[in-house]
């Protein structure tokens, strides 16, 4: 069985059917890791949502600040579609309510452990993790969140937007510990050594405030152990490292969807004319 992670699909449900038969994808041999935002900008959403959703065991997905969003909207009560969504078809779908259950049961972190004696664990997120959090420590948090989200959605999603607290406390309860994790998981590109993240900053490596890093640059890292594999951040773009796969190369911004395989480094790649411009 081959394990192949893909970037963020944002509802390009072409790009992805291309970029399965580029790769010769298998649903009886095969599993797709997708590291979130299948939803949202691109013009196929609710197509995406049913194509992932049938592939059953064969996927493994994490939310992403756009899935987040689709749901929020669902089951929040007073939260409305932004200028730009593309979600109308999935609110006004004759299959809605499973398509959103079954997303509100995607969890916000996935963990495969390694194949051999010298490899090392995956860890897949859509954005990026603190340096202060081990591996279980995401696994242990992104769960206490997935609970509140699958028992109590309307009381997380009425406080779940916000960029405070932008420092990790251990002490910190209720809606302002689970939005900060939400916002690590989901949104993160820049951090400091201390933990404090800023959710403004959006721009390539080099473009940001002085004393700002890449949060996968930090040396103290603690979940460094394994390799991360994320999206999130288009203007990163691909980054292939021993303990860092980066994938969202901006297909919905006419890029491409890239997909790499796990156990092999292969690497396919879908190129998108675009249905989006940035900005």
């Amino acid at each position: 069985m081959a394990r192949i992670a893909i970037g963020d699909v944002q509802g390009c449900l072409t790009e992805l059917h291309a970029l399965l038969d580029r790769l010769k994808f298998s649903a009886d041999r095969d599993e797709l890791w997708f590291v979130g935002d299948l939803v949202n900008r691109g013009p196929q959403s609710l197509g995406v949502l049913r194509f992932v959703r049938a592939l059953g065991s064969n996927a493994r997905v994490v939310l992403g600040n756009h899935d987040l969003h689709l749901l929020a909207v669902a089951f929040g009560r007073h939260r409305e579609l932004r200028k730009g969504d593309t979600l109308d078809e999935i609110l006004q779908a004759k299959d809605r309510d499973s398509l959103l259950e079954w997303l509100l049961h995607c969890p916000l972190a996935e963990c495969a452990a390694a194949a051999g004696p010298d490899g090392v664990d995956d860890l897949m997120v859509h954005a990026g993790v603190v340096p202060q959090w081990s591996v279980a420590e995401v696994l242990s948090l992104a769960a206490e969140v997935q609970q509140v989200l699958r028992e109590r959605p309307e009381q997380l999603f009425a406080g779940m937007y916000g960029n405070k607290p932008d420092r990790w406390d251990e002490t910190l309860q209720g809606l302002d510990r689970w939005r900060f994790v939400i916002n690590t998981l989901t949104r993160l590109r820049y951090c400091r050594e201390d933990g404090q993240i800023d959710l403004k900053m959006k721009g390539t490596p080099g473009s940001q405030s002085p004393g700002w890093r890449p949060w996968f640059e930090l040396g103290t890292r603690r979940s460094s152990t394994a390799r991360v594999i994320f999206g999130h951040w288009s203007t990163l773009g691909l980054r292939i490292e021993p303990k860092l796969l980066a994938l969202d190369t901006g297909c919905v911004w006419g890029g491409a969807l890239t997909a790499v395989c796990l156990d092999s480094g292969q690497l396919w790649q879908e190129a998108c004319a675009g249905y989006r411009e940035p900005g």
